[in-house]
């Protein structure tokens, strides 16, 4: 065995000179009371002896215990230091370690014991109390070891536990922040389009009247006011610190009338037939992906097929689901199933539990989403 165990903490030389200082007293109170069996300089010899390994023992616990070993087997004076090795060893070394220190010294004391007797106890109750006293000591520092690593364990569990919670505080965030941002992507796309629907108003009827004209040009304008105000409202939120709020109302089901009506607006013949039951709670998730679903067909009804009419048709109730059906006649020359945006729509559908499908079907493009619609 060596001491490359596991080194302890080298101490200053505050801590080693008080150490030394403390065990030096005791050192000198043993060897004041001890009985003259020898001359007093083999007792003087081994009490500066033991005194001088203190420092010893604080920086290698075994080769000095073994030392001490040696001298408590000539000199009772070297028990304090021999006994402070044990329990130092029990302390930062490994059990197999300490226990091999703590065996010296019981070897030590046994051999003082047998040549150098105590008055009125027996050797072999000496033999048995040292045992004890030196398993006491092994003990004493093995729980102090175990009590300060499970103290070590604890902070670094709890360090990792904030880090992760941070972490976790973090991503939820960031999700926050993406989903939100992508709520405003479908507003601005839908503002984009119904920009578009006038602009190409005005272009195609340049012979209306001038107030007509002038109507039409402010709707624009206003329409592109608020474009841009959202388009800065989704590069705000994406530079915006840890403390920025990002809390703004959420659409529902209850605000498709007027998303259909800005549709109706822009020169779009949108028809709404609405049978969902009105006593029913819809969850806002479901109603939020409703809102969704419903503006995304309509963008891209007017991208994809101008001047055609468009059916919207809800129906569902609680416990049976809510269903959305759009349809619109395909416009000439575009039979190609429209909208990039329909696979980020059908994820976000698929989020809440529900299907979208999309289909040609006779002549007409029909988007269908089913939402779930739990009882409570």
């Amino acid at each position: 065995m060596t001491d490359a165990d596991r080194p302890p903490p080298h101490p200053g030389p505050v801590p080693t000179g008080l150490s030394t200082a403390a065990l030096g007293a005791v050192v000198a109170l043993a060897y004041w009371g001890l009985p003259r069996h020898l001359p007093m300089a083999v007792d003087a010899v081994v009490a500066v002896l033991s005194v001088a390994l203190v420092p010893v023992v604080l920086r290698r616990p075994l080769s000095a215990g073994i030392a001490l070993a040696g001298l408590v087997l000539l000199s009772p004076v070297a028990t304090a230091p021999a006994t402070f090795a044990a329990l130092y060893a029990g302390r930062w070394r490994r059990l197999p370690v300490a226990v091999a220190v703590a065996a010296a010294g019981v070897l030590g004391h046994a051999g003082q014991g047998w040549w150098r007797p105590t008055p009125g106890l027996s050797y072999g109750w000496w033999l048995l109390l040292m045992t004890l006293a030196y398993g006491a000591l092994i003990g004493w520092g093995a729980l102090a070891r175990a009590r300060a690593e499970l103290l070590a364990s604890l902070r670094d569990r709890a360090l990792r536990a904030e880090a992760e919670q941070g972490r976790r505080v973090a991503e939820a965030r960031v999700a926050e922040r993406t989903r939100i941002a992508r709520e405003m992507h479908d507003v601005l796309a839908h503002r984009l389009s119904l920009v578009a629907a006038y602009a190409g108003a005005l272009e195609y009827r340049p012979d209306a009247p001038p107030e007509r004209l002038a109507a039409a040009a402010g709707v624009v304008r206003e329409a592109v006011h608020q474009a841009l105000d959202e388009l800065r409202e989704v590069v705000t939120l994406l530079r915006a610190d840890d403390d920025a709020d990002t809390d703004r109302p959420v659409p529902g089901l209850v605000d498709i009338p007027d998303l259909v009506g800005e549709s109706r607006a822009a020169g779009v013949t949108v028809r709404l037939d609405d049978r969902v039951d009105p006593a029913g709670d819809l969850p806002a998730a479901v109603g939020r992906t409703a809102y969704r679903v419903v503006q995304e067909a309509l963008t891209n009804a007017r991208r994809h097929a101008p001047g055609q009419p468009v059916t919207v048709t809800l129906d569902g109730a609680r416990g049976t689901g809510l269903v959305i059906e759009v349809r619109n006649p395909l416009a000439e020359a575009r039979h190609s199933a429209p909208g990039s945006g329909l696979t980020g729509l059908a994820e976000r559908v698929a989020l809440t539990g529900g299907r979208l499908d999309h289909r040609v079907r006779d002549g007409q493009f029909l988007l269908r989403a089913e939402l779930p619609w739990p009882r409570p």
